[in-house]
């Protein structure tokens, strides 16, 4: 199979399905202006190719009682592949870390953690995240407010 390459229909679906994943086919088709069928056909087409990766539904996590939102920016002892393994390793275990990011700068990598509250997220750190072995400090920067939390990315 070829480079598969999007048009503007394309790309048109990409920015509507980000902002309702729920939408119907038949509803999507009127919203670009093609019949249901080879509306179905693009979206599948998208999907198979990566461009469209997953549908989720986006929680609200004060609802669940995850009030705290926290960055750690956390520094490796060593930066070899077995150290980074076992780092991701141990940070894929944690469901309260929502993201991890390999990153350039001052630190090696940027987690994401989701806690109930402060007590929490210190217990949470105290007791596993600082107990990785690999890692050879960490900073915390505590969310207090949210201005921007969009889950679409740019379509041009």
């Amino acid at each position: 199979m070829g480079k598969f390459k999007l048009d503007n229909i394309d790309r048109n679906i990409l920015k509507i399905l980000q902002e309702e994943g729920r939408i119907t086919n038949s509803q999507l088709s009127k919203d670009i202006g093609l019949s249901p069928a080879p509306t179905l056909e693009r979206v599948k087409k998208m999907e198979q190719t990566g461009f469209i990766k997953s549908y989720h539904a986006v929680l609200d996590k004060e609802k669940l009682g995850l009030g705290v939102t926290t960055f750690v920016m956390v520094s490796l002892k060593q930066h070899n592949k077995e150290t980074i393994e076992k780092f991701i390793h141990s940070i894929n275990s944690l469901e309260e870390v929502i993201e991890c990011h390999h990153t350039t700068g001052t630190a090696d990598f940027m987690l994401k953690v989701v806690s109930e509250d402060i007590s929490g997220y210190q217990k949470l750190m105290l007791e596993e995240i600082s107990n990785i072995e690999v890692i050879a400090d960490m900073q915390s920067m505590v969310i207090l407010s949210t201005f921007k939390d969009s889950k679409s990315v740019p379509v041009k």
